[in-house]
C-alpha cells in the first residue's frame, strides 16, 4: 500500500480559504499517485504561529493573534467539508493539522488534527493534550478523549502532534490499540543560527516510534520559504521552517526521506508482514508486555468547565462527546481494577479459612 507525506509552505499573506484549497490539490496530486493515506503538517491551516519569539511588540502580536483566530477552522465548517470532498475525490485517508476554533468561547483555539477516511467521512479529531512552552500563548489544552486509533481503509490509524512524541505515556496509548501507521505531525522549526534545532529531535523522535510500537510511521513537517515568510507581514516572526518530512519502517529504518528546505510529496510502499516480522523480536502489545502489573488509566472525559447536563451541552458544542463508560462514570480501567482489587480480597479470606485457593468460596 502506498502512502504520502506532504512537506509544504501555507499561503502568505496568511489566507485560510487559499491554504485549504493548496491542501485539497495536494491530497488530490498524492491521490492520483496511488496514495491511500496523504499526512499533512502540523497545523497546516492556515499556519504555525511562529511570532512569539519576540514579544518586544505586544501589540503587534495581539493583532497577528487576531488574526490566526480569524483565519481558524471550526469543525465541523465549510473547510472541513472542503477537505473531506477532497479525500473522498482522491480516494485516500487524510490526516492534517490545523488551527481549530469554538466559536462558543471567543479566541479558544486548538492545535488538532483532522482524521478523515477515504470516503469522505470525518473519523475524529485529536487536540494537542498540552501545548509546548511558547505554544501556550495561542492554544487550550485538549482532552484525553482524542487519543483515539481509528480503524479506516487504509489501516489502524492513530496520530500525535510535534512534542507529544517526547510522552511516552500518550505514545503508547495510542500503540497499545493496535496501531499500524502512525501519523507524525510537526512544524519544521526552529533552526536557530545560534545552534538551538528541531532537526535532530524530529529525527529521532519519528524513528524511536516506529521502533517502539512495531508500526509503520509518516512524518509531515512544514517548510516555509524564509522570502515568502517575510513577505507575510508577520512582525516578531522568525523563518526557519527546514521540513524533515519522512517515512518510516517499524525497524526504523527511512522508507523515504528525510527531505529538507524544499516543498516535496514523499511516497512509501508498506507492507504489514513487516510489523508480524518486527513483533517476533519485540512485541510491545502481545508477549512482550505485562498488563497485570503496569497499565495506561485515560481520563476519556471532555475538558470543559461544568459537569451534568450543562456540561454535556457545552461539550456538543466544542465537538466533544463522552464515550458511554465515561458517561457513566466507571471507565473500563476502572472497573478491572475493581475486579483485580475483589479478586485478591477473596483469596485472603480463602486463606484465613484455611481452605485451598483454588477451592469456590461458600459460607
Amino acid at each position: 500500500m502506498k502512502v504520502a507525506s506532504v512537506q509544504a509552505s501555507p499561503v502568505f499573506p496568511m489566507n485560510r480559504e487559499a491554504t485549504v484549497d493548496k491542501a485539497c490539490s495536494l491530497i488530490r496530486e498524492a491521490g492520483r499517485n496511488g496514495a491511500r493515506l496523504v499526512v499533512l503538517p502540523e497545523t497546516f491551516v492556515p499556519m504555525y504561529p511562529n511570532w512569539s519569539i519576540d514579544l518586544s511588540n505586544p501589540t503587534e502580536w495581539a493583532h497577528n493573534l487576531l488574526m490566526l483566530t480569524r483565519n481558524a477552522v471550526e469543525v465541523p465548517g465549510p473547510q472541513v467539508t472542503k477537505l473531506c470532498d477532497a479525500a473522498r475525490a482522491a480516494q485516500t485517508c487524510v490526516c492534517i493539522g490545523v488551527n481549530e476554533y469554538v466559536s462558543r468561547f471567543e479566541g479558544m483555539l486548538f492545535n488538532s488534527l483532522l482524521f478523515i477516511d477515504a470516503d469522505g467521512t470525518l473519523l475524529g479529531v485529536h487536540r494537542k493534550l498540552t501545548p509546548s512552552n511558547r505554544e501556550r500563548c495561542f492554544w487550550a489544552r485538549g482532552d484525553g478523549m482524542s487519543l483515539r486509533v481509528y480503524d479506516t481503509t487504509a489501516g489502524r490509524i492513530g496520530g500525535l502532534i510535534c512534542y507529544e512524541h517526547l510522552q511516552p505515556l500518550s505514545k503508547y496509548m495510542l500503540m497499545s490499540q493496535g496501531e499500524q501507521i502512525h501519523c507524525t505531525c510537526w512544524p519544521g522549526w526552529p533552526n536557530f543560527a545560534n545552534g538551538r534545532s528541531n532537526k535532530g529531535v524530529f529525527d529521532v523522535a519519528t524513528r524511536s516510534y516506529a521502533i517502539d510500537g512495531q508500526c509503520f510511521v509518516v512524518a509531515s513537517s512544514m517548510y516555509v520559504d524564509p522570502a515568502d515568510g517575510e513577505r507575510a507581514g508577520l512582525g516578531n516572526a522568525s523563518w526557519t521552517f527546514f521540513g524533515g518530512s519522512m517515512i518510516i519502517g517499524p525497524e526504523g529504518d527511512y522508507i523515504a526521506g528525510p527531505v529538507y528546505d524544499e516543498e516535496a510529496i514523499l511516497y512509501g510502499e508498506l507492507d504489514f508482514d513487516r510489523i508480524v516480522l518486527r513483533k517476533a523480536a519485540a512485541d510491545l502489545t502481545g508477549k512482550d508486555n505485562r498488563w497485570d502489573i503496569m497499565r495506561v488509566e485515560n481520563n476519556a472525559r471532555p475538558y470543559v468547565p461544568f459537569s451534568g447536563s450543562f456540561g454535556e451541552r457545552l461539550a456538543s458544542e466544542m465537538g466533544l462527546q463522552e464515550s458511554p463508560a465515561a458517561r457513566r462514570g466507571t471507565p473500563p480501567d476502572a472497573l478491572a481494577r475493581r475486579l483485580d482489587a475483589i479478586d485478591s480480597e477473596l483469596r485472603q479470606l480463602r486463606e484465613e479459612l484455611g481452605r485451598d485457593p483454588g477451592d469456590t468460596f461458600a459460607p
